[in-house]
């Protein structure tokens, strides 16, 4: 596999590595005070609530890095903006679609699935922010840097300028 050129895609994998990583951890631990403080009902809604947390964190990060593979192409910008948008326009249907499903079941406890939702999130936010502290990304990326000179250039062919009063003299 090739590595991109956008300066972003290796911060966005490295998010959705450790983030992945983190969520397994909040998983377990949220299925274990789930289950200590409501049963099986709070096990399984601190488990639901940690997924969810991980899927809709990782579709905004999963669609960009899907995004750039168009990048250089002429229209990279309205296709970005375009997954993008779709992106969050799908979490927000999932979001509400999960909602309504899971509202009124009798097996979900509503503290433990809020809490675990809220400390997915919190625990995501905490992944970007250490990965983009670590990471070094450039003032000035994505661009390509002239190999010459065009002043250097322009001497080539001649004097011109100021440089040719000073060689007459």
């Amino acid at each position: 596999m090739t590595s991109s050129p956008v300066s972003s895609t290796p911060i966005l994998r490295r998010t959705l590595a450790w983030s992945a990583a983190a969520a397994l951890v909040l998983a377990l631990a949220a299925a274990g005070i789930g289950y200590a403080v409501d049963g099986m009902s709070g096990m399984w809604s601190g488990l639901i609530g940690v997924l969810l947390a991980f899927l809709f964190l990782g579709i905004t990060a999963g669609s960009i890095l899907f995004a750039n593979r168009w990048f250089g192409d002429p229209i990279y910008v309205q296709l970005f903006f375009a997954i993008v948008l779709g992106g969050w326009l799908l979490k927000l249907g999932v979001f509400l679609v999960v909602m309504i499903i899971l509202g009124g079941q009798p097996w979900i406890s509503p503290m433990a699935f809020f809490l675990s939702i809220v400390a997915g999130v919190v625990l995501s936010l905490v992944v970007d922010m250490v990965v983009l502290m670590r990471m070094r990304l450039p003032n000035v990326s994505d661009i390509d840097l002239p190999t010459t000179n065009p002043e250097d250039e322009r001497d080539a062919d001649g004097p011109r300028g100021r440089g040719a009063a000073d060689e007459e003299r």
